[in-house]
């Protein structure tokens, strides 16, 4: 069920979400959680289609925020508010309300969605697209208890990876790290399976994509080794190799759905490791809703390597890296074993296996 309000208040949007209800039988409330997704017209429809998916696991009642810019000064000065009210099956599990904000409204988008967040239900804001450098900070980033952004659909992900890394709060996560999930999963459980130390590493995968990054962060923090970042066509991440005292462990995937996993003394064997749609990315982080200290620990150590401005005063935690920056290199290939450009040994410390937690 469907209901448009033109010049509308939130007054009107609330009786509008009742009678939807009770239009289709349902008058209780049932949903856990209110998700607010601020983007523009043009990637609104992906958004809503994504959360829509996402609500079969979370039922939630979904505000989209759409700010209109006028290019009529005239218009600038007008202020409306259009709502579209959805429930049942047009809203997925839960209730969606799209709200187009102009003139100076655009401007108070906090006071719009305030009145309609569910009662004693969590926040979670979502930014698709133009997420502001500290979302902590941003009117509707303060109303939340978790903030989610994406550093791949960025112009510049480089940059803003860079930027969720100087402003990170507790809340604070990114898609591209939930990218990166089942690649932290299956090398945690590749190190529990032989009895090894792991000497270096090596992440490869498109130059600007940052999953790849964020990878190369997070075996850095957790294996205290150095790890340099390779270059390859794509898709997504590729690769990524251990060098170990028992010999090499190679995760690598060529076609972004099928991976190889080669540990030493064991034959190779196919893994699933698909690129996930965005909509089992959003329920992946809408699962929890606590800090995650694991994404924060891996910002933390990528501060130095990314030229964060406030490296200093927010690392607490990680060590800086031994080595310097993490070189880059272009590869066509997987590297080869006996590979004369990895550091010996010998300038590696040991230590201990990978902490997927």
């Amino acid at each position: 069920m469907k209901t448009d309000l033109t010049d509308t208040t939130a007054s009107k949007i609330n009786k509008a979400l009742v009678r939807g209800r009770r239009a289709i039988g349902t008058p209780a409330v049932g949903m856990v959680l209110t998700l607010v997704i601020v983007t523009d017209e043009e990637n609104a429809y992906d958004a809503l289609k994504a959360a829509n998916d996402a609500s079969r696991e979370h039922p939630s009642r979904t505000l989209v925020v759409v700010k209109r810019v006028s290019r009529s000064p005239r218009d600038r000065t007008q202020s409306r508010l259009d709502a579209e009210v959805r429930v049942g099956a047009d809203a997925g599990s839960g209730e969606t309300v799209i709200l187009r904000l102009y003139g100076e409204v655009v401007d108070h988008a906090q006071s719009v969605a305030l009145p309609l967040l569910l009662p004693d239900a969590p926040v979670v804001v979502w930014w698709p697209v133009n997420a502001p450098d500290d979302p902590a900070s941003d009117p509707l980033g303060a109303l939340a208890q978790r903030r989610v952004t994406d550093s791949y659909s960025a112009e510049k992900p480089a940059d803003e990876l860079r930027a969720r890394t100087d402003n990170y709060e507790p809340g604070d996560t990114d898609l591209a790290w939930a990218r990166i999930t089942p690649w932290r999963s299956m090398l945690a459980a590749a190190l529990d399976q032989i009895s090894c130390e792991v000497i270096s590493a090596e992440v490869a995968g498109e130059e600007s994509n940052p999953s790849v990054e964020l990878l190369a962060m997070w075996l850095a923090d957790r294996l205290h080794v150095h790890v340099r970042r390779a270059v390859s066509a794509g898709p997504g991440l590729t690769q990524v190799r251990l060098e170990t005292t028992g010999g090499p462990i190679t995760l690598h995937r060529s076609d972004g759905a099928m991976a190889t996993l080669a540990l030493p003394g064991q034959p190779d064997r196919a893994v699933a490791l698909k690129r996930r749609e965005t909509s089992e990315l959003l329920a992946e982080e809408l699962r929890r809703l606590d800090p995650d200290d694991t994404y924060a620990s891996a910002l933390r150590f990528g501060v130095d390597r990314l030229g964060g401005s406030h490296a200093a005063a927010r690392r607490t935690e990680a060590p800086p890296p031994a080595t310097g920056p993490l070189p880059v290199r272009k590869v066509p290939e997987p590297a080869a074993e006996g590979d004369a450009s990895r550091p010996s040994p010998a300038q590696m410390p040991p230590v201990k296996k990978a902490d997927s937690s």
